[in-house]
């Protein structure tokens, strides 16, 4: 593969900084622009030697050109806790950080690939979802910066395609999980194993049968690079694993890894919260020849290894 200088916006994040490794060490320069809102520097502290390795300090919601082949935009908080905490900022990122984003890659002839994510089918009602459901969303929601932030930064990139005919991919992220989550991001992977580690209650949202499909970070990022690697656009394409596990089945099986004594609280199901969610990979297993191999029994303990090597 040609050597390549490739931008990834949030690459301090949870799953951008796994992106920006795994470019480096495909051989390419990776340039990772960050404005450290949810990601943190400590993700990527040990690629800052590395001489194809550039941390450039930027919101993409400022214009910016930098000269790349190539770009990852992942650039959004993409947790409840982050995204409603600011929802003004977060529908800015996601509209107006995609269409900088989108003009820095028709500048510079750079093919782009857009982050955008299951929660554009809101709670579904076609299951499991496959890329060409519409979806079924509250527009003025709590969850609506970012579900129609994401709906309008792929409607961007559409539309940028046909106008000016620049290379775009769509990944439609899938609940992803693994080493560097956000402690206090609110997901439910990362509060499970914090909840039982410190031996507190694990709390469980309704009557914790909502179920979601949990992909291993690793699992995402070979589908981006070879959603990137495409010669041609295939269109929205979904990333996540298939296996659909309850609420309730996760917070028990991170209880018997830890061996924890914490017990199990109910709380009431937040508003527009989706109960079923789980991707049709068909698309990406034909076109992609691609399919997660973590199962989450392995990738749970992986994740349990990574907080227990940070401070709590």
């Amino acid at each position: 593969m040609a050597k390549k200088r490739i931008a990834v916006t949030g690459g301090a994040g949870f799953v951008g900084s796994h992106l920006c490794e795994r470019l480096l060490n495909d051989g390419h320069e990776v340039v990772c622009l960050d404005n450290f809102f949810t990601g943190t520097r400590k993700n990527v502290e040990h690629l800052l030697d590395h001489h194809s390795f550039e941390l450039v300090r930027h919101d993409v919601v400022q214009p910016i050109v930098i000269e790349v082949d190539q770009i990852f935009h992942l650039a959004c908080p993409a947790s409840p806790v982050h995204y409603q905490r600011n929802p003004v900022r977060t529908i800015r990122t996601a509209v107006q950080g995609t269409l900088n984003m989108l003009d820095m890659a028709r500048e510079v002839r750079a093919r782009i690939m857009i982050a955008s994510t299951s929660e554009i089918y809101g709670d579904p009602l076609e299951h499991p979802q496959r890329e060409t459901y519409w979806g079924h969303v509250n527009p003025i929601g709590p969850r609506a910066c970012y579900d129609e932030g994401k709906r309008c930064a792929e409607a961007l990139t559409v539309s940028y395609k046909q106008q000016y005919g620049i290379e775009t991919r769509i990944a439609r992220i899938f609940n992803t999980y693994g080493p560097r989550m956000h402690p206090n991001d609110g997901r439910v992977v990362s509060n499970f194993i914090v909840q039982a580690m410190r031996g507190e209650p694990i709390t469980v949202y309704g009557d914790g049968q909502q179920t979601r499909s949990f992909c291993y970070v690793h699992d995402l990022i070979e589908g981006f690079v070879r959603l990137m690697g495409l010669d041609v656009d295939p269109g929205p394409m979904n990333l996540g694993n298939p296996r659909e596990l309850t609420v309730l089945d996760l917070a028990k099986m991170t209880i018997a890894q830890l061996g924890s004594k914490s017990p199990l609280v109910r709380e009431p199901l937040p508003a527009d919260d989706p109960v079923r969610r789980k991707p049709d990979i068909s698309r990406a297993e034909e076109i992609l020849k691609w399919r997660p191999q973590i199962a989450i029994e392995e990738g749970l303990a992986r994740t349990i290894d990574y907080f227990r090597s940070i401070d709590l």
